[in-house]
């Protein structure tokens, strides 16, 4: 919830409670291992999509279909996630996410074939809300902590927890070299499952935001026909008095503009994601030739590399302004994958430009999703943030759709990152200059 200009009428003379330096780390750490876990179950299927293929007898062409619906279904939960969280709220939300990570992990192991795949798998969209959940709840929190240190480096400490993504795709990527030789694909998943299922169980512990319930109590009001009492209550908060119609309110006033950029820009970038991060191994595999066991430990060089990317541009967003780093980030890695497609020749050219291009492609999500829920209000802010973070996966249909087409056509995996995922970074850069810086949340 978002304060509002002091006048005479909205001055608040009543202060949020404040959430202590314990609670607050608290409650970062086990954001930063739900996404490490979430990201890792997500990336863990694009790992292993050439081995389940394999064992089905699957073609190029049909793998890369399996995971184009996939990513249908991942996006019908994902989109639902933002409202529900804003309805039951951030506590609960976050025990929904990560809950549904450790599900989809048991549930994949037990496929019998591809339509069963693709119906398990998009359960996984719960998971990857969890990073939209998470930035609702910290950027909440942190607005009110009384731990001084987060709250001047906000942006920055969110780069540690948004970092669960390189360090997710790095833990599968080692997952899969250990186990898959022992236990095999369907065991990988299996035993994936204990991690989440210890999250969820954790995060029973944590407190709801304090504007969040704030939020309860006047929907309590409302409902009691106390309409007066809520506004007064509202008002002595200093924060708008809207009764909550989420989905609506992320497309008009000042948060239409950056609903609408940042939600082309997801889709967009997601091209590039869904390329180089979701389905690294064929990427390396069949477009630069590399070993699928040799692929593994390139990705796990890539994303160590990668992470230092969400540091760095969680720093930079704090003194530089998180959009106009996310934009030139983008635009940088777009240009650097295209070299590794193009020119690179040798693992260690490919290694190092693949590791730049992670850099800049998943370091920008540091300040993104912090950015993010600086831009909507306490009665949409999970809706927002949810929404946008969904639309990343309609972004990796049109990329499959269209990788499916051109390998179906007798193109290769190299020409269609190039088409598909270098230029698709190259082009979310731009669309990022058109947003509109967001204020710092102060409530």
């Amino acid at each position: 919830m978002s304060a509002v200009p002091e006048t005479g009428a909205t001055r608040a003379t009543r202060s949020f409670p404040r959430v202590g330096v314990r609670a607050t780390r608290k409650a970062t750490i086990i954001a930063f291992f739900a996404w490490l876990f979430a990201v890792f179950d997500y990336i863990m299927f694009g790992t292993l999509l050439p081995q389940i293929a394999g064992s089905f007898g699957w073609t190029d062409a049909t793998a890369a279909l399996v995971s184009t619906l996939v990513s249908v279904g991942t996006a019908v939960i994902a989109l639902a996630v933002g409202p529900i969280v804003d309805r039951i709220g951030r506590r609960k939300g976050m025990i929904l996410t990560v809950s549904g990570t450790a599900v989809a992990s048991a549930l994949s192991a037990a496929t019998p074939g591809a339509g069963y795949l693709i119906g398990v798998r998009s359960l996984g969209g719960l998971g990857l809300s969890e990073q939209a959940v998470n930035a609702t709840y910290l950027n909440e929190l942190y607005a009110v902590t009384d731990d001084e240190v987060i709250k001047r480096r906000r942006g920055l400490v969110y780069s540690l927890v948004q970092g669960g993504w390189p360090l997710g795709v790095l833990l599968a990527s080692a997952w899969v070299a250990i186990f898959l030789p022992l236990i095999g694909w369907r065991g990988c998943f299996l035993l994936a499952v204990f991690p989440a299922a210890l999250i969820a169980l954790m995060r029973r512990g944590l407190r709801e935001s304090p504007q969040f319930e704030l939020e309860l109590k006047l929907r309590a009001l409302r409902k009691e026909g106390k309409t007066a009492e809520a506004a007064e209550l509202a008002r002595s908060y200093g924060v708008d008095d809207q009764p909550a119609a989420p989905l609506a309110a992320i497309f008009r006033g000042q948060a239409l503009r950056n609903t609408l950029v940042l939600g082309f820009a997801w889709f967009i970038n997601w091209f590039g994601i869904q390329l180089f991060s979701v389905l690294g191994t064929s990427v390396l595999t069949e477009g630069k030739h590399v070993s699928f066991e040799n692929s593994l430990v390139l990705l796990i060089v890539v994303n160590a590399v990668g992470y230092l990317g969400y540091i760095a541009h969680g720093f930079l967003g704090d003194r530089l302004g998180r959009r106009n780093v996310i934009a030139f980030g983008w635009i940088i890695s777009g240009i650097l994958f295209a070299l590794m497609l193009t020119v690179a020749n040798g693992t260690v050219s490919v290694v190092v430009l693949y590791s730049l291009g992670m850099f800049f492609l998943v370091g920008p999500y540091a300040a993104m999703l912090f950015y993010m829920g600086e831009c909507y209000d306490t009665t949409c802010r999970a809706t927002g943030t949810g929404f946008l973070n969904a639309l990343s996966q309609p972004g990796a249909i049109v990329a499959g759709a269209i990788v499916t087409g051109m390998l179906a056509s007798g193109s290769t995996w190299g020409h269609a990152a190039l088409l598909v995922g270098a230029v698709g970074t190259f082009v979310s850069g731009f669309v990022m200059f058109g947003a509109r810086k967001a204020p710092l949340l102060q409530c």
